[in-house]
């Protein structure tokens, strides 16, 4: 049998008393439910970044998310809807001709999807590793100016400067040296983003997005 609800239930007593005209009282809300603080979504629709966020690179340590991030933070300071003065876009600075390798042709869009960005990353890395698989296996290790050549400073080098001129740089040990147009050296990549794990990506030839 359907239970009716009493007369003397305080949803039945509210709803009279607000029928004839009578205010209730105001609500107190426990202090557990309250919003202590603005909230932010992730990636916020004015793509504004707060300036606390970009003093210093976050701390992952040397695993591949650490190796990104830290790359992220020396290339566009980790902000996803940046284009610089040479027109390279997003949180990695990628650049047109190769984001078309990886099959991504639409410049607005890629600019305002990080997860696309991602995705570009990861498959860049995934190239850059199958373009450098011998010169891998036969530098790693090695020194070259003083410097350990290692996966990691590799690849980074090779997001800057491109996989072919990290070729010319290790098989000249380090003669053939090219910097971007704010001074990069491939050099400094080597040393600067050394030692990390990047075993997570696993080299692939012509990979697309």
């Amino acid at each position: 049998m359907r239970k009716w609800l009493s007369l003397s239930s305080p949803l039945i007593i509210t709803f009279i008393l607000l029928s004839f005209g009578f205010e209730s009282k105001e609500v107190k809300v426990p202090e557990t439910l309250k919003v202590k603080q603005p909230t932010e979504v992730l990636f916020p629709k004015n793509k504004t970044v707060h300036a606390t966020m970009l003093l210093t690179p976050p701390f992952i340590g040397s695993s591949y998310i650490g190796f990104k991030e830290a790359l992220a933070f020396k290339e566009s300071q980790g902000n996803y809807f940046t284009t610089n003065t040479l027109g390279y876009l997003g949180k990695y600075q990628f650049g047109i001709g190769t984001l078309q390798l990886m099959g991504v042709y639409n410049a607005t869009r890629f600019l305002n999807d990080p997860v696309l960005q991602e995705r570009a990353f990861n498959t860049n890395i995934a190239r850059n590793k199958w373009i450098l698989r011998r010169d891998i296996a036969r530098f790693v290790g090695k020194r070259i100016g003083g410097v350990e050549i290692t996966e990691s400073g590799m690849m980074a080098a090779a997001h800057l400067a491109g996989a072919g001129n990290v070729k010319k740089y290790l098989r000249s040990w380090g003669a053939f040296d090219v910097s971007d147009s704010y001074g990069t050296t491939i050099a400094k990549y080597m040393k600067k983003f050394s030692g990390y794990d990047i075993s997570y990506v696993s080299p692939k030839r012509n990979p697309k997005v």
